[in-house]
């Protein structure tokens, strides 16, 4: 109470550093009407800081009404001094077309910039712009550069596509044991591409010892967070016992769970196992039936 105080005084009596911690404190407390009065003083005095805060402000409309015209307007501003976090912001601003018209080369530009600097979200999306050629020359090579460095900043999309580049040797060297350890960095993170990736790779034994414990491990877990690959893949485990006992309820559960979601070949597979149980049952009734008679 006391840090407020003497802040408070401080800021009333005009002082800039005062005013722009005032604002934070408001901020962090969520009083943001009080937060956007003192950051939009200290943003007219040029603070790069306070223009990011204001920024968001009325990006979210947190303390006034929303407004993507403003928000545009001091993310620019921070931009324009260097703040990486605006530069990305005004790049995705330019991207979907909020408060300015859509511009796919201006977009590229200032994410490109915050992406130098290190802001591993903004790596990850001029990465994707390179590897599918969007509103800029397709480049692998430099898709893979930037993914590459997004994923070593531990985003996990980003070490998911990582493994999937080198996987396929897109911009860099075919390399499986590259591509297993990106996937594994991924699927520890709970992405379940990943783990569905990861687990077909121990089943067959690309890059790494076939393992079918651990193949299956990976495969229920993507199956868990309902990726419909992983649970035809994981009822086919259950199926023929690999890495898990053979258990044909468990067959037919996951098979239902990836049938649910469209899989074609988890509904085919169904049907034949239902056709089956039917025929059985057939030949025990009429077995039954030529007892009798």
């Amino acid at each position: 109470m006391l840090e407020y105080n003497k802040t408070k005084q401080l800021a009333e009596q005009g002082d800039i550093e005062a005013q722009y911690n005032l604002g934070m404190m408001y901020y962090e407390s969520q009083d943001y009407v009080e937060a956007v009065k003192w950051l939009t003083i200290v943003a007219e005095h040029g603070n790069k800081g306070a223009q990011f805060a204001v920024g968001k402000m009325y990006y979210y409309g947190e303390g006034v009404a929303q407004d993507y015209v403003e928000a545009f307007k001091w993310f620019r501003k921070a931009a324009e001094q260097g703040l990486e976090e605006a530069q990305f912001n005004l790049g995705m601003m330019y991207y979907n077309g909020e408060g300015i018209t859509k511009n796919y080369i201006e977009a590229a530009k200032w994410i490109k910039k915050a992406a130098e600097q290190g802001n591993s979200e903004a790596q990850f999306i001029i990465g994707n712009m390179y590897y599918y050629g969007e509103r800029v020359t397709q480049d692998y090579i430099e898709a893979a550069k930037w993914i590459k460095k997004a994923a070593e900043q531990g985003d996990e999309v980003a070490q998911c596509f990582l493994g999937n580049i080198y996987y396929f040797g897109e911009g860099v060297a075919q390399n499986y044991n590259e591509a297993i350890k990106w996937f594994h960095k991924a699927a520890e993170q709970d992405v379940k591409e990943a783990q569905h990736i990861l687990g077909n790779m121990y089943y067959d034994g690309i890059g790494i010892t076939k393992d079918y414990v651990e193949a299956t491990k990976w495969t229920k877990k993507a199956a868990e967070q309902g990726y419909a690959k992983a649970q035809y893949n994981l009822g086919l485990a259950y199926h023929g016992g690999l890495g898990v006992t053979k258990d044909y309820t468990e067959t037919k559960r996951w098979l239902r769970k990836a049938a649910e979601q469209g899989h074609k070949e988890a509904r085919y597979d169904l049907d034949i196992m239902g056709e089956s149980i039917l025929i059985r049952a057939i030949r025990w009734l009429k077995k039954q039936w030529n007892k009798k008679t």
